[in-house]
């Protein structure tokens, strides 16, 4: 049996007046539930850490506890927009999870392609949206691929990160940047971002130079590239100071149960996060599963976020490139993503 032939039989798609009221309830609740996350001064990770001023943008605040709501619903969205009936991604958890929610608050299906030797804990939240979760043998980027494919021959919308809509992706992230200026009213002078496949942290760079663009701040901030030791290529190429993302070696890409969020072995937007680092003026590095649970330590007990260890990867490595050559006082910001599953 096919996996279009798995799923229960499609409603009817809406006429042109039903197509709006649903566009327009669907904006109603993106409005008031996605983004405007928290943007809060760490007062007491400055005082142990010396560094000042230190801000946390907590996107634990969306729907599903990650920034990846903001891309999923952007993409359904579109999808709902264009017609479609189904959706798909591949994903190691927090993607899949995000895009299960939007397409149920759109009533649409959605399918999710994930790596069977992943142990993510989101794949029950993902079937209690109603997502079709499809395990696969492989690495996550073997899981892109035959979602792309299948996508390809159903027709279905491809919300892979590499893929046609891959622009909308961007435009998603780059709302972190509008935000943070909201609260600072100028761009800070650095931004650390946790980084896979590059995307979040390139549309956020993406979000300051349209600001720069238009005269509203006064520089773009430098970018900060952060994610597990050793086993990610968007890092490993800045190490070595290639002039190209170059993929790694897909034997080294393993991942554990901390890691799982960042590692992989090429990363779709790795050229547009690299560049974007490189022209900031910024840096990248990597942290193991070792820091990066102490640093998830750290801000539970100091600033009493509860977050994913991955996504501290951004502090750990901020707070690095601080010991080693002191940084300027001004005003410093990390991208962290909530717990969850």
């Amino acid at each position: 049996m096919t996996t279009q032939e798995q799923l229960s039989p499609l409603a009817p798609r809406p006429d042109h007046a039903a197509l709006t009221k649903a566009l327009e309830a669907f904006d109603d609740f993106v409005d008031a539930e996605v983004g405007d996350t928290t943007l809060q001064r760490a007062r007491n990770l400055e005082r142990e850490t010396g560094l000042r001023q230190i801000y946390l943008k907590f996107e634990g605040g969306n729907p599903t506890g990650t920034q990846k709501d903001r891309v999923a619903f952007t993409m359904v969205r579109d999808a709902l927009r264009r017609g479609y009936e189904v959706i798909t991604v591949a994903t190691c958890g927090n993607f899949g999870a995000a895009i299960g929610y939007a397409a149920r608050t759109a009533r649409m299906r959605s399918i999710a392609f994930v790596p069977e030797t992943f142990s993510t804990r989101r794949a029950s939240e993902m079937e209690a949206t109603g997502t079709h979760v499809i395990r696969v043998p492989g690495t996550y980027e073997d899981a892109v691929m035959m979602s792309r494919e299948r996508a390809a021959i159903h027709e279905w919308y491809d919300a892979n990160p590499g893929s046609e809509n891959g622009d909308l992706q961007l435009e998603a992230y780059a709302g972190i940047a509008y935000e943070i200026f909201d609260e600072l009213r100028d761009a800070p002078a650095a931004v650390a971002v946790p980084v896979s496949n590059g995307t979040t942290l390139a549309g956020i760079h993406h979000g300051f130079v349209r600001l720069e663009r238009r005269g509203k701040i006064s520089r773009v901030p430098r970018m900060i590239g952060a994610s597990t030791y050793r086993k990610n290529p968007i890092v490993r190429s800045f190490v070595n100071n290639l002039p190209e993302c170059v993929d790694l070696d897909p034997a080294d890409a393993k991942e554990t149960g901390i890691n799982e969020p960042l590692v992989n072995w090429h990363a779709f937007d790795g050229q547009l996060a690299l560049d974007a680092i490189r022209s900031s003026g910024g840096w990248a590095g990597d942290a193991t599963d070792k820091a990066m649970l102490a640093h998830a330590r750290l801000l539970r007990e100091r600033e009493g976020l509860d977050v994913l260890p991955a996504s501290t990867s951004a502090l750990a490595v901020l707070l690095k490139g601080h010991a080693q050559s002191p940084l300027p006082p001004d005003r410093y910001v990390v991208v962290l993503t909530g717990r969850r599953g």
